[in-house]
């Protein structure tokens, strides 16, 4: 008998309900709890997407619920927190979503969770590490959303200035999920040619390059400033890692991972490509980067440690 896929949703905001409704259009799960502090919103969401089923490919059990749900969940996936307000930073939202993110990750813990933890919710890099020091679990099964949404706004990016599908696009933002974040155009591809060698061959500049990374970069910021809010992008991101954990796909996807000893760092989480399994993490894919992007990437975890160090640790 097929195991049945159950994912349980912590936050029925904007973010959150993306990426529910992304997943009943996908149809690749069987139970789908959502909770959220105000519980009479959890239920009219779940009424809501109840009532779409009919039209959806495949039927899904969809119900508001508690934090005894996540006991037997396959995935249990954090977007509560608060909202980033138009002139913040992402970094601006650590003491008030540290101790939403740490609320949040013990009562799924009392229920004798043991899946993969998700987090999305902002400063991810932070919040991620917040999430798996409360928990306790293996930190390769605590992942967080990282640069997958960044690395999805350069690629659709590139595919537009190049005219070129972005399946055909292989190309990472590193780093912060913010403001220290990075390209490493070296290792940035147009099927197995070099991005740097194509961009040579059309007579365009590396500037052009450099002008899609700050796109990228204040992308978030952009779409604040104009509709107070991201959220379709983001959903559709946690459905495809969601989706590379249930069906064990063994796929790279630049997520927030534990860094062990890759690239000089211990004991944070940042953006980077890794494999990404049933279990969770199977391994960092450890570039061979530049001088320059390894500072770059230094830099970034410079930031995120002092961060962690005087605002973070004091309060978990």
């Amino acid at each position: 008998m097929k195991q049945k896929r159950k994912v349980v949703l912590i936050g029925t905001g904007f973010v959150g309900m993306s990426f529910a409704y992304s997943m009943l259009m996908a149809g690749d799960i069987d139970d789908l709890v959502l909770i959220d502090i105000n519980k009479e919103k959890a239920v009219g969401e779940a009424m809501d997407l109840q009532h779409g089923l009919p039209y959806a490919r495949r039927k899904i059990d969809i119900k508001a619920g508690n934090y005894d749900d996540c006991e037997d969940a396959d995935i249990a996936v954090i977007t509560a927190g608060a909202t980033q307000k138009p002139g913040e930073t992402r970094l601006d939202l650590t003491v008030t979503d540290t101790k939403i993110v740490k609320n949040v990750t013990s009562n799924i813990m009392k229920s004798g969770f043991h899946g993969v933890l998700i987090v999305a919710c902002n400063p991810v890099d932070i919040m991620t590490y917040v999430a798996q020091k409360v928990s306790g679990l293996p930190p390769t099964k605590v992942i967080g959303t990282g640069t997958l949404l960044d690395t999805a706004r350069l690629r659709f990016m590139l595919s537009e200035m190049l005219n070129i599908s972005t399946n055909n696009i292989h190309a990472y933002i590193m780093g912060e999920h913010g403001d220290t974040s990075f390209v490493p155009w070296d290792h940035a591809f147009i099927g197995s040619k070099k991005l740097l060698e194509v961009i040579e061959k059309r007579n365009l500049s590396l500037e052009s390059l450099n002008k899609i990374y700050e796109d990228v970069k204040n992308a978030g910021y952009e779409i604040v400033n104009r509709k107070k809010s991201t959220y379709y992008g983001i959903g559709l991101s946690l459905n495809r890692l969601v989706n590379a954990i249930l069906n064990d796909e063994h796929t790279l996807l630049t997520i927030s991972a534990y860094q062990n000893g890759e690239y000089g760092f211990h004991g944070l989480y940042n953006g980077v490509p890794a494999l990404i399994t049933r279990e969770g993490i199977q391994e960092i894919l450890e570039l061979d980067l530049s001088d320059e992007d390894l500072h770059k990437f230094q830099k970034s975890c410079t930031t995120l440690k002092e961060i962690i160090d005087t605002t973070v640790n004091p309060l978990i």
